[in-house]
């Protein structure tokens, strides 16, 4: 078998996505359409882990600003003209395949982050997952109101995360 590796996301992984989704986040499920929206308006951010001919998790990352959280579910509509971070809106990798890819997707991004000109990553840990983040570079941040009542939807552990890019 294949080392699992990651390649850009088809619209015609849409139905794997779904269906990792649904095995990952059945707490927090996302619509089709919102993933498509996504890919289609950031292709070089939506990447599937592949494993053989199977895809075993996902990544969805797009321009955004900070301290600004997309709604979950929720459509973008559009990319911010005056983004200044990459957000990971998602990676969601099946139990059988962890073990490292969410670095190499991390990398991914981290570069085609520092080829836009984006300085930033950020992210909203969900579950127990703030310690893997903490050790890809990733630091909680203090949020006031209105981004803790946003974070409220993504669940009770939910935390707000960025990556200083020029630190590292």
């Amino acid at each position: 078998m294949t080392k699992p590796h990651w390649r850009p996301a088809h619209i015609s992984n849409l139905p794997a996505i779904s269906a990792v989704a649904a095995q990952i986040h059945p707490g927090l499920p996302e619509r089709p359409e919102v993933f498509m929206e996504k890919m289609q308006l950031y292709p070089s951010g939506c990447c599937v882990l592949v494993t053989g001919d199977a895809i075993a998790g996902y990544g969805l990352a797009h321009p955004w600003t900070q301290y600004n959280i997309p709604p979950l579910d929720g459509f973008l509509e559009r990319l911010p003209e005056n983004a200044d971070c990459l957000y990971i809106h998602d990676v969601a990798v099946l139990p059988d395949f962890r073990g490292g890819v969410a670095r190499n997707y991390v990398a991914v991004i981290e570069q085609l982050a520092r080829t836009s000109g984006i300085a930033t990553l950020a992210l909203v840990s969900v579950y127990a997952t703030r310690p893997l983040w903490e050790r890809l570079g990733f630091r909680p941040v203090a949020v006031g109101a209105q981004l803790r009542a946003k974070l409220a939807s993504y669940g009770d552990s939910a935390t707000y995360m960025l990556r200083d890019l020029t630190a590292t």
